[in-house]
């Protein structure tokens, strides 16, 4: 997830947005539908005065249609459309009350005022774009249709959603379109790590990534031309080297005296050796791919280190998987293991070494004292723990460095008088 966490940014920043945003527009759609709900339904009062003077005064039923009329209200006559509009509509909203009718009542005890309470029910009804009051009493009941009002209607304010939607949709199109070439770049970035130094990062526009995509290129070109420089110069070096360690090698069989001619032997042979290092070290460094890594069998590796080191069998035990397989450059991955064996021998009391692989690592085990620094310290060119041995202080960091051309570290610990030196 962290490869698309920009993405993933936007994304969440767009989604949220579009749920606000539509959880604020249902809201006032809620309120104002319901605001307008209340003021239309306050005209019930109107009608309901109409209809109550109208029982009461006993008044024809062409006087109430007329009154009614005055406010654009119509009187729904046809029963069964009646019925189909009482079933089938829509109710707004609903309010059940009372009202007390007076009458003046004349009998054997006299004059007086009789009350009679009735229970009232109004209900504001939605059928087919129309509005209908319908009024329910004890005495009768009576639809009526509103013509001067209309059904609340919500097409403004969807058309208003809708173009706020197609905004946001379109700004978070717009800017992911801004975020291709960044997607490429960091695909390319990729690639040049792996090492592929001939990509190009170069590209047109003059927005924030392309300006960084060029500063990229002309990084690359730096980098590669120090790359270049570097190789022609450690090759002409040892080039050169080797001829005049070839010519003194010979010199020195002309020496009479025995002491000299074995010294200059033995400086001439570490300037060849340590020439042989830098070519490797070289070699490590100017891996640009994995072509030549192919998969090998552990056991095949290790017993092609030993043949290496040109030692003695008995001063190694081997405790490995026969089926242990690895996808390795051959050479080099065997050159890193003659190395761990050649120190594990060197620096042992007992000069022995156990090579051994536990879960999927390989690992050195020898005799010996703890490290007196971090293994960091150790893996540096021309670091010697014991100035005194005859090595130049390239071994581990030849290690180190081929280890990282396959994906893996170099570790170390200390266990029981033990140094494990561990391939990760």
């Amino acid at each position: 997830m962290r490869k698309h966490a920009v993405f993933l940014t936007v994304l969440f920043a767009y989604v949220v947005t579009i749920v606000s945003v539509s959880a604020v527009f249902w809201e006032f759609y809620r309120l104002n539908k319901h605001r307008y709900i209340e003021n239309i339904f306050s005209k019930h009062e109107t009608i309901t005065q109409l209809y109550r003077e109208h029982q009461q005064k006993k008044t024809s039923n062409i006087l109430l249609e007329a009154n009614l009329a005055v406010y654009k209200f119509i009187i729904e006559k046809e029963k069964n459309y009646q019925q189909v509009i009482l079933k089938k509509a829509k109710v707004l909203k609903q309010k059940d009350f009372q009202r007390v009718d007076e009458s003046i009542i004349l009998d054997k005890k006299g004059l007086y005022t009789q009350k009679v309470v009735r229970d009232f029910r109004i209900s504001m009804l939605e059928w087919r774009k129309k509005i209908y009051f319908y009024i329910k009493s004890p005495i009768g009941s009576v639809l009526i249709e509103d013509e001067a009002l209309k059904p609340y209607s919500y097409f403004s304010l969807a058309y208003t959603y809708s173009t706020i939607m197609l905004i946001i949709s379109i700004s978070f199109l717009l800017i992911l379109q801004r975020l291709r070439p960044l997607i490429r770049l960091r695909r390319k970035i990729a690639r040049f790590g792996d090492g592929d130094l001939k990509i190009s990062f170069k590209t047109s526009g003059s927005d924030e990534i392309a300006l960084v995509s060029n500063e990229l290129e002309n990084a690359r070109e730096k980098i590669n031309t120090i790359l270049e420089s570097r190789t022609l110069f450690l090759r002409n070096i040892m080039h050169e080297l080797k001829t005049p360690i070839a010519k003194g090698t010979i010199a020195t069989q002309m020496l009479k005296t025995t002491k000299q001619r074995d010294r200059f032997c033995s400086i001439f042979g570490r300037l060849e050796s340590l020439v042989a290092e830098f070519a490797l070290i070289e070699e490590v460094t100017s891996i640009s791919n994995k072509d030549d890594f192919k998969e090998y069998r552990l056991v095949d590796i290790v017993d092609e280190a030993i043949d290496m080191a040109m030692l003695d069998k008995s001063g190694i035990t081997i405790d490995i998987d026969a089926s242990a397989k690895l996808v390795v450059n051959y050479r080099l991955y065997t050159t890193a293991i003659k190395n761990m064996i050649d120190n594990g021998i060197k620096y042992s009391p007992d000069a022995h070494v156990k090579i051994m692989s536990i879960d999927d690592e390989l690992c050195f085990e020898s005799k010996g004292e703890c490290l007196s620094e971090p293994l960091h310290y150790y893996i540096e060119p021309f670091t010697k723990d014991n100035p005194s041995k005859n090595s130049f202080g390239l071994g581990l960091y030849l290690v180190d460095s081929i280890l990282k051309a396959h994906d893996k570290v170099l570790a170390h610990e200390y266990v029981n008088g033990q140094n494990r030196f561990i391939f990760a």
